[in-house]
């Protein structure tokens, strides 16, 4: 789950030079097809370097880390929202968020993600393998029927997508009804965390978050009234107990981060997983065959292609990182896909190599937000790629795939592929 850390083809974008320049390129929409050179292009400028006045940005490994891990350096609250942007809160689709953990700082931040990661625990991870494993055969069974005469299946569609929110529907108790509404839904609400130059396509975020608010609201009442064994619950009761506790926007805005979070980047990490490995048939062999392999497969996966790009931090006060000096009021935005590819932590980071020892990438962030879903989005990866590639040892892309128009999350809405 991204938020939303540079604006969208910033204005006069031709006046640019420098550092300033290659980020206008970067979320052009060319640049946003293909980023990765133009990171190179920002590392020849440095690894932690201002950008223009109120804006730094790092690229390196080490400066991104130390970034994230900075205790002095906020994620954007509502407070800084207001100085930054004083008509967000017109917008529920901004305003969805903003009780969220990924939204919040110290002292409220610590308390949300106890009672959040108390609520998913590695226990209740763990126990989700059988699910995930009935759920990837059920789609593969799914995939074989579509693709039995020849014709070419939509990967991201059928199974990259639908996994991912089958799992987390099932940890919070949304019916199977209701997942595929959920994907257009969660996909419109998705465009507020992108950028707010396009005021056109945030109204579209504002109704789909109006109707996604509706929905679990209701889900909600239903949970009060009849608890049952789900996350959802467990959340709710947490909500309604004395002492540490989460408020009623609180809940909604981490069931939003939740929801988005819980597919969304798990599905770009499966549709890149599967690519990558029909473009090495090795690799392709070695998932259907060697058992174990997919750990780091996916873990390079994630160093080489992450769904997440970037995320940002900001000043409240004068700070210094690694020598450099950032004033007071300054946004600083780790490109972590950048910091995934810096030579001075990986040799040779061009390639892909799933044999890399000591990975670590940067994909899920670090310090205080690391993302909580992180355990579960390898579990899943790491289950449906190889389940897919031996349930389809003929499995071959059937047409151009094509990039969705977004930066900050990156992957592909339609991949076409034959399954015999």
């Amino acid at each position: 789950m991204a938020e939303q850390v540079l604006e969208r083809e910033p204005a006069r974008a031709h006046e640019l030079s420098g550092p300033a320049a290659v980020i206008a390129a970067m979320v052009s929409p060319e640049g946003r097809k293909d980023p990765y050179p133009l990171y190179e292009e920002l590392r020849a400028f440095g690894n932690l370097l201002h950008v223009k006045p109120g804006l730094v940005v790092a690229v390196g490994y080490a400066e991104c880390t130390r970034v994230l891990r900075e205790p002095r350096l906020l994620v954007q609250d509502d407070k800084n929202y207001d100085l930054i942007y004083p008509n967000w809160r017109s917008h529920s689709s901004l305003r969805g968020f903003t009780n969220s953990m990924l939204y919040t700082n110290p002292p409220d931040h610590g308390r949300m993600r106890r009672l959040v990661t108390t609520a998913l625990t590695p226990r209740t991870v763990a126990s989700m393998r059988p699910t995930v494993e009935r759920m990837s055969e059920r789609l593969l069974d799914r995939l074989a029927d579509l693709g039995a005469d020849g014709s070419p299946v939509d990967l991201m569609g059928e199974f990259a997508f639908r996994l991912p929110v089958a799992v987390i529907s099932e940890l919070l108790g949304v019916p199977e009804d209701k997942q595929v509404w959920f994907r257009e839904v969660a996909a419109e609400v998705m465009i507020a965390l992108e950028g707010l130059t396009n005021v056109d396509e945030l109204a579209r975020a504002d109704r789909a978050m109006d109707d996604l608010s509706e929905y679990l609201n209701e889900l909600i009442e239903r949970r009060s009234r009849t608890p049952e064994d789900d996350l959802l619950t467990r959340l709710v009761q947490a909500r309604d107990d004395d002492g540490d506790r989460l408020t009623h926007d609180e809940l909604m805005g981490n069931l939003m981060l939740l929801l988005n979070a819980g597919f969304d980047t798990t599905t770009h990490l499966i549709g890149h997983g599967v690519l990558q490995a029909l473009e090495r048939p090795e690799f392709a062999e070695r998932l259907k065959n060697e058992p174990g392999f997919s750990v780091g497969y996916v873990e390079e996966t994630l160093r080489f292609e992450p769904p997440v790009q970037a995320t940002s931090r900001w000043a409240a006060t004068e700070v210094e990182v690694m020598g450099v000096r950032i004033p007071a009021d300054t946004k600083i935005v780790a490109i972590m896909g950048a910091g995934n590819r810096d030579p001075r932590r990986f040799p040779d980071p061009q390639t892909f190599d799933p044999d890399r020892t000591d990975v670590q990438p940067l994909s899920f962030a670090a310090g205080m937000h690391y993302c909580v879903g992180a355990p579960l989005a390898r579990m899943e990866a790491q289950i449906a790629l190889p389940m897919l590639l031996r349930r389809f040892p003929a499995l071959a892309v059937a047409g151009t795939p094509s990039y969705r128009d977004r930066w900050l999350v990156r992957g592909h809405d339609y991949v076409p592929v034959v399954t015999r």
